[in-house]
């Protein structure tokens, strides 16, 4: 009886996400909120109802896998293209900022505000906690701009294509640093693979394209074509971490991207969806929470997390949006575009446990990544409702003046 208790801690799951997603979008605050405080009241944070387990984490991965191959599918390729150059100087600059900014505070917590002060594991240590500020994990992000109806707008498409190439800068520094820690990384080689993966992915793309195309018009729209659709997103995400070490999202994406430019994206979107929506993304938001565990911590870590925790958020907010505004986004659009990738979420996460597991990252430090990580999870979704809603408002506002 045991072995099926996973279905009574699923139904959990759903019932409280839907829930408490109903009650916070009472308050015009988007549901994926109520869904992430669902998952903080259920796991061991507070109630302790609901604990970690392969199933759910395995669920939970494929959640975020779906959400960021819906993502693809909602993408404009041609929007996409226009923001490339963009999306690319937006995403150097949230990545320099942050990393800077993590690291002078993790340097003044362990060395007294000496930057380069300790023996090389020290430094090590500090410039790795500024890597985990990097991150972005775009998801949350792609679920609450899906709730606006905000994602294809030019600030949504600067998002997405920003935070891919964000994960990418991010696996490049990681690599760099665990690389000076440990001899048995290559650098070069790590590099070639990630070039190879985006090489593959061009020729896999465009010949899939071609054969898919194909079967559309021979075919129409048959319940066969979203289960192949589906079929070349897992592959395209196990291709991506299994043989090149690039993040699964990030394949999942780029398979959303390849279907969107066939006439059956609207069908194939509708039936991922109601997967996605149904079982695996509420599934992915609590998760987030309910591996949250926080032990004990004294004022000066306190003080360290709450000091992190507005570093993390500003850096990407004034990072990002120098980017867009240098690369002419308006005022309102730049400030969308840096709330957007103000949340970690599960990027920062994996990172984190890689820097444990390298012994890169002191266990002592591992709570206050996940208060950053889990506040700015919750916060971005609140920020984003708030400047997009501005954004609307300040529009409203000129069209009566022009009327006038």
């Amino acid at each position: 009886m045991e072995s099926m208790n996973f279905l009574l801690s699923l139904a959990i799951i759903l019932l409280s996400t839907k829930t408490l997603g109903l009650i916070t979008k009472r308050f015009q605050i988007p549901q994926v909120v109520g869904a992430l405080i669902a998952g903080l009241i259920l796991g061991p944070a507070v109630l302790g109802i609901i604990h970690e387990s392969e199933l759910i984490s395995e669920l939970s991965k494929l959640g975020v896998i779906l959400l960021m191959f819906g993502a693809g599918l909602e993408t404009d390729l041609d929007e996409l293209k226009k923001c490339g150059k963009a999306s690319l100087i937006i995403a150097i600059i949230g990545v320099i900022v942050p990393l800077i900014g993590g690291f002078a505070v993790a340097s003044f917590y362990n060395n007294s505000g000496s930057p380069f002060g300790g023996d090389l594991k020290t430094i090590l240590q500090n410039v790795f906690i500024g890597v985990v500020l990097t991150a972005t994990s775009v998801s949350i992000t792609v679920e609450t701009l899906q709730e606006m109806g905000k994602l294809k707008t030019p600030s949504g498409t600067a998002i997405l294509g920003a935070a891919i190439i964000d994960d990418i800068l991010g696996i490049i520094i990681l690599t760099i640093v665990s690389s000076m820690a440990n001899p048995s990384v290559n650098l070069t080689v790590v590099l070639l693979k990630i070039l190879g993966f985006f090489v593959a992915a061009l020729v896999i793309g465009f010949g899939f394209h071609y054969f898919f195309t194909k079967l559309c018009n021979s075919v129409g729209e048959k319940r066969r074509l979203p289960i192949i659709a589906l079929s070349f997103c897992l592959i395209m995400s196990f291709g991506a971490e299994h043989f090149f070490g690039v993040a699964d999202i990030t394949g999942a994406y780029i398979a959303g991207l390849v279907i969107s430019c066939t006439k059956v994206r609207h069908y194939i979107t509708t039936k991922t969806d109601v997967v996605s929506y149904m079982l695996l993304s509420p599934i992915f938001f609590a998760n987030i929470g309910i591996n949250t565990t926080i032990g004990h911590m004294d004022m000066p870590t306190i003080m360290f997390t709450l000091i992190l925790l507005i570093v993390a958020i500003l850096t990407k907010v004034v990072g990002c949006s120098l980017g867009a505004k240098a690369c002419g986004y308006s005022k309102d659009e730049s400030m969308q575009i840096g709330v957007g990738m103000v949340s970690r979420g599960e990027v920062a996460l994996i990172v984190a446990n890689m820097g444990v597991s390298m012994q890169l990252l002191e266990t002592k430090f591992f709570a206050p990544i996940i208060l950053v990580v889990i506040v700015t999870t919750i916060i971005t979704p609140v920020l984003l409702k708030i400047v997009y809603s501005k954004n609307s408002c300040d529009s409203t506002l000129e069209s009566i003046e022009e009327v006038s």
